[in-house]
């Protein structure tokens, strides 16, 4: 798909990602948290110990105020002053000992999640991220890992201490008095009215707005992505208004949230006042009857008074909470769309990573066919077999499916029918890490990763040092230009960096190759960008780096067929000629046509 028609293409006609369920969001939970479960028991204990401290206030004022109310001296006071200025002196450190516990526990799952989010990202299957579209996948990795570490950061701190401190709370009234705490709990009834309300109303507002900003990030990638086609066809009013559509609708959501929020906020207040007027009055007859003091009366209030940040904390937490719960479903579902056979990257210096054995392997296609996503199919019955050193030159007009018999080889796509095989082994079976050690593709479109040029070569290799850098320079001709920039091999590039023309990005690109040094290559006219000064530089270059290797080669200029062992004429998705550059020639047909045209002078 190119960028217009990414640009155009309706959210409504995407297939997203999956969003994990409740059931499987809580088990990843519980398998993330297990081997963390004795810090889990520490920060627990700190953080009841810091609830009970929070008691101690409305204890100490109740005595107190009783002494005041028995007429006993100044003596009856200084004992619950001492009590209350030591819980104080105490409280800070517990808090910061329970947020730090806490941070210990929750922050390395949370960084550990945003690493298997991105390592999953990069080895999901082409087709799933073009079908849901780059959008969905950004807002992933970028929003919805925001959403997780804010609400772990924060949140969550705040949500499980407040808990505590209610259920500590709780405790003290039925202490003073078991009527006490009875008459707490009838705000209890509202409060679960109100929260399971909310649950319900807010949760599909929060996820549909996850989705909705999805579809947001699609529609401003699309239009910048597609920037030059869209000036060159005036299309910038039609863009702005598909991401000001698009804009709106998540703006619809976020207010559909905070109107939502509001009334929880709303119905919460009526509960307190309800839950106050309870305890007042239970204190009103006690203390009437002789059965509790004053003091006790002064502290269930203030008890019940002191409930008020904390319920609103942790009933008002779920609103954080809902958001992380939405963005962590839809982290696991890019964990869970990540096929079994497909396992994340892995990191240099791994047994996976480790340079590969040199080897002749055997790529080939066994009547393949392929179409995208429902459609119809885009290439039909398509055979080739690319052994050690051999080399096969793919030509066509566009659209002819050259371009997707590529991406077969390289094991990015899946045949329908047939069979895409290494050795005889499905490349679906053959291991990414194998994978990539033995087929490597490079594509007409280069990207230019922000870094140094010795770190964008690096890539290939990152154990590779300076000289074999040097090298693969050296090898394919580009020591000369890359050595008159600013600051060499140093020098800054890709986004915000030096400026390269599309030719010397090309270059780049086959340097990287070399340092790779894969069995097969896979070249989509990877040197297609060169004009005519550069044109012969990068064809010398391709012709260094494919060397002794097997090759299929898309031809952008038929100069790169002729010393081809075997050329492929596509028409329709169909191999309609095969052959040598002689044989093809002497024929008569499509090829011997393209090939005289092309040779003629002018």
């Amino acid at each position: 798909m190119n960028p217009t028609e990414s640009a155009a293409a309706s959210p409504a006609t995407r297939r997203l990602l999956p969003v994990a369920d409740g059931r499987r969001t809580r088990a990843h939970l519980r398998t993330a948290l297990r081997p963390r479960r004795l810090l889990l028991a520490a920060t627990t204990a700190v953080m009841v110990a810091e609830s009970a401290l929070g008691l101690v206030g409305p204890i100490a004022i109740g005595w107190v105020t009783q002494a005041i109310v028995d007429g006993r001296g100044t003596s009856a006071v200084i004992g619950p002053v001492a009590l209350l200025a030591a819980a104080a002196v105490l409280g800070a450190p517990a808090t910061w000992a329970s947020n730090v516990l806490l941070a210990r526990v929750v922050l390395p799952e949370v960084a550990r999640l945003r690493e298997d989010v991105v390592g999953s990202a990069l080895a999901l299957p082409v087709d799933t991220v073009e079908a849901g579209g780059s959008g969905d996948l950004v807002s992933r990795v970028s929003g919805d890992v925001e959403r997780v570490t804010e609400a772990a950061q924060g949140g969550l701190a705040g949500f499980v201490s407040a808990a505590l401190a209610i259920l500590a709370t709780l405790v003290g009234l039925a202490s003073l008095d078991w009527r006490f705490a009875l008459a707490g709990l009838l705000a209890v009834p509202l409060q679960a009215y109100t929260l399971r309300w909310y649950l319900r109303a807010s949760r599909p507002v929060y996820a549909a707005g996850r989705t909705a900003e999805g579809h947001r990030t699609s529609a401003l990638l699309g239009a910048f992505a597609a920037l030059p086609t869209v000036r060159a066809l005036r299309l910038g009013g039609r863009q702005y208004a598909r991401v000001q559509d698009a804009s709106l609708a998540a703006a619809g959501y976020e207010f559909e949230a905070t109107r939502t929020a509001t009334r929880f906020f709303g119905r919460l207040n009526v509960a307190e006042f309800v839950g106050l007027g309870a305890i007042l009055l239970v204190a009103s007859v006690l203390v009437r009857s002789g059965s509790a003091s004053v003091g006790a009366a002064t502290t269930a209030a203030l008890f019940f008074v002191g409930l008020f940040d904390p319920i609103n904390a942790v009933l008002g937490a779920f609103d954080s909470v809902q958001q992380a719960a939405a963005g962590l479903a839809r982290l696991i579902g890019v964990l869970d769309a990540t096929p079994a056979s497909a396992p994340v990257p892995a990191p240099a210096g791994s047994p996976e990573a480790a340079p590969r054995t040199a080897r002749q392997p055997v790529l080939a296609l066994d009547r393949a066919d392929f179409g995208y996503g429902d459609g119809p199919d885009v290439v039909h019955d398509v055979s080739l077999r690319i052994a050690a050193g051999q080399h096969v030159a793919v030509v066509g007009t566009t659209g002819s499916g050259k371009s997707t018999v590529a991406t077969l080889l390289a094991g990015l796509r899946a045949p329908r029918r047939g069979t895409a095989t290494l050795d005889g082994v499905p490349l679906a079976d053959v291991s990414p890490a194998a994978l990539h050690g033995t087929v490597a593709l490079v594509t007409q479109e280069t990207h230019l990763f922000a870094g140094s040029v010795a770190a964008n070569i690096r890539l290939a290799r990152p154990e590779a040092t300076d000289a074999q850098v040097a090298a693969a320079l050296d090898a394919v001709g580009a020591t000369g230009w890359v050595e008159a920039l600013p600051d060499g091999v140093d020098t800054l590039i890709g986004a915000g960096g030096h400026h390269l023309a599309p030719g010397r990005a090309q270059h780049l690109a086959l340097a990287r190759l070399f340092l790779l040094d894969p069995d097969v290559v896979v070249l989509d006219e990877a040197t297609a960008e060169g004009g005519s000064d550069s044109a012969r530089l990068l064809d010398t270059a391709a012709t260094t780096v494919l060397r002794g290797r097997g090759a299929l080669l898309v031809a952008h200029r038929l100069s790169q067929t002729a010393g081809a062992d075997t050329i492929l004429v596509m028409e329709e998705g169909r191999v309609t000629e095969r052959g040598s550059h002689q044989s093809l020639r002497a024929a008569g047909g499509t090829y011997a046509s393209l090939w005289e045209a092309w040779s003629r002078p002018g």
